[in-house]
């Protein structure tokens, strides 16, 4: 990437950036049709009735309905009123504290009283209600909500599904749903599954790419489509109303349709609408829509620079650039070319990036929750979409084929025990601590090889010298005795026939009937000390553990070749 363009990109984030609040809730822009479903955002949410359940749609910074959050903060400011809300997001849609115009918007006390989710860290404002008594909590696995929100359009209030057992979802091995507040969970057992239920959608919110004058939605030149049809159809037949957000108003193409006028109340139309973040829709970046040439390469430097810029994608170690790639060797070794894979955010996207160098994208399919199906897992602010998909389906549909088609998953990790269990979803005490399990319950169950990769400490002092990791300061252990929540259970993993592998910066292990087994142990005088004091219990081999190649701690030499025979593609 020249210097031209990267002087261009950080002129279009600065210009993002002190931009990126600005709106204004009454607009109506000029030559609006004659149709009484175009109105403004202020008039569009008061459609909203008081003690609504609410959802609203997108993924990160993908498809955000940034008018409408605005409209019902400032509604709600002036009137009162929406009031007493529940409101529903699929996944993670909040601002960190930081971004405007997201979910966190609603995060007013009297506004949102009860908020249920799959990944809660980044509605940093609904949290804080949530630790002061004002807000009730509940998480549910991603899959398992984009799969009730379906139900609800096709006229079923519940779901029954093995996902979650053995989880802290299920109430016989866990706390259930309930973060914060008291009420009951959403998840019941049901013989030896669960049976999940949420309330009756009766608004949905989400922003399309443009409609034409007679009220139709389109999704032409989307970066992902998430659960929005879904929303929309089940408040319909909740007898709800649905309200959408565009662009702008296009010529009508009847093949084209996302979403036909009729199951459309009011449509707000906002030029400054974004495809992803920070772009707008209506200047949209043709990598991310399906049949697009792209130049993948130069795409992943431009979104990584524009990352680093707005301080999204972390610096990484060297320590994290050893462990990605062993985490990369250890994929080419037990998947096969041709497989599906699913790669979660932090340090497995690092190992989707490694992939790809090695020139191996062309044999792996990626598959995304939001309903992304193929190309390359786009990073940080653009987590959600890919680079060059293939083709995009909702995400409900996405999750119901990973549960038949999912070859393996890369996924982090917080904590892991000597059972096996992985904890993602709980940092530490309390709301603001709570991370929630995202797909990470859906995904892990429904893959077939499944590699977590994390660091083996928390707050550690470590680095990689001559190829060999040295350890200044021993940090927290992050494989303990016992997780602190079981986001993912070893127990159910090996009914399931799962192959497990959990790769840190002291070794890798796989899961056995007998426990977490050392396969590999990284190279350096210091980690055998450090294995020997981690506080779990460890299976070994009768002979010496093998140490990791030198290649992968230098990088030097480092190679990735497929050792299994292809297999056929699914379809």
């Amino acid at each position: 990437m020249n210097v031209a363009t990267k002087a261009r990109l950080a002129a279009h984030v600065l210009a993002w950036r002190l931009t990126w609040g600005r709106h204004d809730i009454d607009q109506l822009v000029r030559g609006l049709p004659r149709n009484p479903k175009f109105m403004s955002a202020r008039s569009a949410v008061q459609l909203i009735p008081d003690g609504a359940t609410v959802i609203s749609t997108g993924m990160a910074g993908n498809m955000r309905c940034a008018i409408l959050y605005w409209a019902v903060r400032e509604e709600f400011e002036r009137t009162h009123h929406p009031r007493g809300l529940t409101w529903i997001a699929v996944g993670g849609i909040g601002g960190r504290g930081r971004l405007p115009g997201t979910l966190e918007e609603v995060g007013r006390d009297g506004l949102v009283v009860r908020h249920i989710s799959g990944h809660l860290e980044t509605a940093k404002s609904l949290l804080q209600l949530a630790a002061a008594g004002r807000c009730e909590i509940h998480t549910l696995p991603q899959g398992v909500l984009a799969r009730l929100v379906e139900a609800q359009a096709q006229g079923q209030e519940a779901l029954v599904t093995r996902v979650g057992v053995g989880s802290f979802v299920d109430p016989r091995t866990g706390t259930g749903t309930l973060v914060a507040g008291r009420a009951e969970s959403l998840a019941s057992p049901e013989g030896e599954a669960l049976r999940y239920a949420i309330p009756p959608i009766q608004a949905a919110l989400f922003a399309a790419a443009s409609a034409d004058a007679a009220g139709n939605l389109y999704m032409r030149n989307a970066s992902l489509l998430t659960e929005s049809r879904e929303a929309a159809l089940a408040a319909r037949r909740h007898g709800g109303k649905v309200i959408a957000t565009v662009a702008e108003v296009v010529e009508g193409r009847p093949d084209e349709i996302f979403l036909p006028a009729g199951e459309v109340d009011a449509i707000v139309v906002c030029p400054r609408n974004e495809q992803v973040g920070s772009i707008p829709q209506r200047r949209y970046l043709p990598m991310f829509v399906p049949g697009r040439p792209v130049d993948v390469e130069l795409a992943e430097e431009e979104l990584e620079f524009v990352n680093r810029l707005v301080g999204i994608t972390p610096r990484r170690s060297a320590v994290d650039e050893a462990l990605a790639r062993e985490a990369a060797s250890l994929v080419t070794r037990t998947v096969a070319p041709g497989s599906t894979l699913n790669c979660g955010v932090g340090l497995p996207e690092e190992v989707c990036r490694l992939i790809h160098e090695a020139g191996l994208l062309g044999d792996v399919t990626f598959l995304l929750e939001t309903g992304v199906y193929g190309g390359l897992p786009a990073p940080g602010v653009f987590f959600g979409a890919a680079i060059a998909p293939e083709r995009f389906m909702s995400s409900a549909e996405m999750f119901r084929f990973m549960e038949g088609h999912l070859d393996a998953a890369l996924l982090g990790f917080l904590q892991v025990d000597s059972e096996g269990n992985v904890n993602v979803s709980k940092r530490g005490t309390g709301p603001l601590e709570y991370v929630g399990p995202g797909g990470f319950i859906d995904v892990s169950s429904a893959a077939k090889t499944v590699i977590f990769v994390g660091s083996a400490m928390t707050g550690a002092h470590v680095a990689l010298e001559d190829g060999e990791l040295r350890i200044f300061q021993p940090g927290r252990p992050k494989l303990v005795p016992r997780v602190d929540e079981v986001t993912f259970s070893g127990k159910e993993a090996l009914r399931r026939g799962q192959s497990v592998w959990y790769v840190t910066t002291l070794g890798t292990f796989h899961l056995t009937e007998r426990g977490l087994e050392l396969v590999s142990l990284m190279r350096g005088g210091d980690v055998g000390r450090a294995v020997q004091s981690l506080p779990i219990d460890l299976v070994r081999g009768s002979g010496p553990t093998p140490l990791v190649e030198r290649a992968v701690c230098t990088g030097e030499g480092f190679h990735l070749a497929w050792q299994l025979p292809r297999r056929a593609r699914a379809a």
